[in-house]
């Protein structure tokens, strides 16, 4: 891939320096989301569109439609028109290194959020909750709850090679072993089957009503993010299955925070859209002024939480765009 400045774009380039307070006439940030067909990112891009107004910016974002050619026509379409701040949430995190550099050679500072993207890309940071611990947290409140308790558990993951939802699940797994071990001394669960739901409402439901057929005696519901669980939830219900644990590893999304506080839903890992993209575009904006130090972390993490009735009140919004 090959991408061709043009004077506009070198200019905007070459001013980058320079570049002092934020407004409208010489912050153009461009945002790239690979899908919006999730509440999280819907969410996740009003925040990022929000920051870089409130500090004067030009603001242009993409939904990419969950197609990588998409999504890398749309950063070369914002760098042809001279951003000089991308935030990128890549669909493939080898797929969208060509873009990223390419955007980086132009001059236009690349930050990375919410999806990974390889460690070869030429960016300033990456910015995204801890998938890991999220999930290590989650995983050992299961082992709790389900101290003595038989698993088997249905799992709904989001896309296949997607290395967010890959960190999600085995931290789960890895919380879940050692919350065992600690428990009984053993470990003892069984993944009875594993469904892909896009990380929509829509796809969770389908996929759970599938795995529902070929494994009635589940009791377990595990997604990689809520809006999943929340699909899976109403195949539960239109079966009148009232025994079958939901939590997730990700999101907190209001409604799944909404059941928590019910006690209709277990737990999930604390991934929080807005504080995620308006980090990001802070440490853009910083970046573009040449405020960001050398020694900027290549990876930036927000806090892991773990999100069940003991604590939901001090997540859950009512007012909260997700």
């Amino acid at each position: 891939m090959k991408i061709t400045l043009s004077g506009c774009v070198l200019a905007v380039a070459m001013n980058v320096a320079a570049f002092g307070a934020a407004n409208a006439a010489d912050c153009k940030v461009g945002i790239a989301m690979y899908t919006l067909g999730a509440p999280y990112f819907a969410a996740q891009v009003a925040a990022a569109e929000d920051q870089a107004k409130k500090a004067g910016c030009e603001v242009t974002s993409a939904d990419g439609q969950n197609d990588m050619a998409k999504q890398i026509a749309d950063v070369e379409d914002m760098v042809a028109k001279g951003v000089n701040l991308l935030i990128l949430n890549p669909r493939d995190p080898e797929g969208l290194v060509a873009a990223a550099d390419a955007a980086t050679a132009a001059g236009v500072k690349v930050v990375v959020m919410d999806s990974s993207i390889s460690t070869k890309a030429n960016v300033i940071s990456q910015v995204r909750s801890s998938n890991d611990q999220n999930g290590y947290l989650v995983g050992q409140w299961l082992a709790n709850s389900m101290k003595g308790k038989p698993m088997k558990i249905i799992l709904l993951s989001g896309d296949k090679g997607n290395e967010v939802g890959r960190d999600r699940r085995l931290g789960v797994f890895k919380g879940l072993v050692e919350g065992q071990l600690v428990n009984d001394g053993k470990v003892s669960f069984e993944v009875v089957g594993q469904g892909w739901g896009g990380w929509s409402n829509e796809g969770g439901l389908a996929a759970m009503e599938d795995l529902l057929t070929a494994h009635p005696d589940a009791n377990v519901v595990l997604g990689e993010n809520d809006s999943m669980v929340l699909g899976a939830m109403k195949a539960l219900e239109a079966q009148g299955k009232t025994d079958v644990l939901a939590l997730a590893a990700a999101d907190g999304q209001k409604e799944a925070l909404a059941l928590i506080k019910d006690g209709k839903y277990g737990a999930t890992g604390l991934n929080d859209p807005d504080l995620v993209a308006r980090t990001a575009v802070d440490i853009g904006l910083k970046a573009v002024k040449g405020e960001l130090g050398a020694d900027f972390p290549k990876l930036d993490l927000t806090t892991p939480a773990v999100i069940t009735k003991e604590n939901v009140d001090k997540f859950y919004r009512a007012d909260a765009v997700f």
